[in-house]
Parts: C-alpha cells; structure tokens; sequence
C-alpha cells in the first residue's frame, strides 16, 4: 500500500519544517514520493538523497490556466531542482472550450520540456474530474495518452469535489492498463483507498498517507 502513495503536503502556509517533516515520514513508511509544491523540490530531493522516495511536483497548480510557454518552464525548472515525476493541471477552460489542439499542445509542452532534462520523468495529468462532464473526461484522457503522459489524474484536491469511485473506474476503463490512474481528493481513510485501488487507481494521492498505513498496521 505505501508504494502506491505519493505523500502529499501541498497547503500554502506549509513550511520547510513541514517538507522535512515530509520526506522523515515518506522514507520511514516508504511511500512512492513525496508531492510538494515547486519551491520545496530542491529541499525535499535534498533530504531524500540516496532514498528510494521520488520527489513529485505539481505544475500550473491549481487551475491549469497558466499560459502553456510558462508551465513548460516550471516543468524543466522543476526537474533540474530534483524531481522525477510531474502532475500537470490540465487547461480545464480550454478542454469545456473544445479547444482540443490547445489541449493537447500545452500538455506535450510539459511533458516535452520535463523530459528534456531527464528522459525518463513520469507525467501525470490531473484532469479536475469534478469539473468535467464523463465524455469530456473521456475525451481528456485520450488527448492525455496521446500527448505521452504516464497517468491520468482525477483532481488537485483543491477544485469541485476530490476522487470519486466512479471516476477511477471510468479513467482506467479509458486509458487501459498501459497508463496509470491516480487517484486524489478526499483519500483520508484506509476504506477509501483500497476502494480507489480496487476500482483501478495505480497510485494514490493525499496528506493523510501516515494515518492510512497506521490504520492499515493496527
């Protein structure tokens, strides 16, 4: 269950304190990663030197309406801090806009320019499920595929609504057992992640990782 957990701190009044905090945490239960907010990848891939924890990072959080050259740029930025897997904010407003191209362009942006600067970089995209109706979530995660993400993920945690079952079954049924299904908002219980899983997430997104894999040891 651990290794399917990116540890999640991405409140804004978190501090450095807090991502030490963190990455203790995610090498002692040995989460998959620790997700942080772009100024924290050089400390948390500082403290998570010769660990197996990857450092994830969030990019054109949390609307996914930065103009597409500068979410690029945070990407490569964030890669040469130290982190190995990227979640990207889709444009939401230019998916509903069918605004398909643009769609796809601004993620093989992120996706082009992370793995620039090291090939192998996991891409996820965060498709702000509660906002989409199930044909255009459909429709984001082939432009998802298509554009070279590595997931699909349900939401930022911050937007309308979090993970929903129905959601992940639906992603998974989409993109087929090639891409993997994230699946973020609302996980706070060991219940509501191994419903996640069962549905078809591959990975897991939430700030209550600890609490979960205590309650999963009791």
């Amino acid at each position: 269950m651990a290794g399917l957990i990116d540890h999640t701190l991405l409140k804004p009044e978190a501090t450095p304190e807090d991502i030490v905090k963190l990455c203790i945490q995610a090498r002692h239960y040995g989460f998959a990663t620790v997700c942080v907010n772009p100024c924290y990848v050089y400390l948390a891939a500082r403290e998570l030197k010769e660990s197996p924890v990857k450092v994830c990072t969030v990019i054109g959080f949390p609307l996914g309406a930065s103009d597409s050259a500068v979410k690029a740029a945070e990407a490569a930025a964030a890669v040469r801090a130290g982190a190995s897997e990227i979640d990207m904010v889709m444009n939401i407003g230019f998916l509903k806009g069918r605004l398909l191209k643009e769609v796809k362009e601004d993620m093989e942006g992120v996706v082009k320019a992370a793995r620039k600067e090291k090939r192998e970089t996991v891409v996820k995209v965060i498709l702000e499920t509660g906002f989409l109706s199930d044909s255009e979530k459909i429709e984001a995660c082939r432009i998802a595929v298509a554009a070279g993400a590595n997931f699909v993920k349900t939401s930022t945690g911050f937007g309308k609504g979090g993970a929903e079952v129905s959601d992940v079954i639906l992603l998974r049924r989409t993109v087929g057992q090639e891409i993997g299904v994230k699946a973020s908002g609302g996980i706070r219980d060991l219940s509501t992640a191994i419903k996640m899983i069962e549905a078809g997430a591959s990975r897991l997104g939430t700030s209550s990782a600890v609490s979960i894999i205590e309650e999963l040891n009791k």
